[in-house]
């Protein structure tokens, strides 16, 4: 099961930065994230069975709105 926190520390490294400098309304993208590494992030959380559809993703590019997409995955699994 993904958490806020733990997505936020996988985007940490995938950006190299420090996850504390990850803002809940920070845009992905312009602290480095691109499309290839957010592709790898989704398959990574892919692998927990929640199949999420990375143009939700692509549509919303902060940590809260990703959290949001995967709570309501997550919540759809219970």
């Amino acid at each position: 099961m993904l958490t806020r926190e733990s997505m936020r520390a996988d985007i940490a490294a995938m950006i190299h930065e420090d996850p504390d400098e990850i803002g809940g309304e920070d845009n992905l993208m312009d602290l480095g994230l691109d499309s290839m590494r957010a592709m790898k992030l989704l398959t990574r959380w892919n692998e927990t069975g929640l199949g999420l559809d990375f143009s939700e993703f692509a549509e919303r590019l902060t940590l809260d709105a990703w959290w949001s997409i995967v709570n309501r995955y997550q919540s759809a699994q219970r």
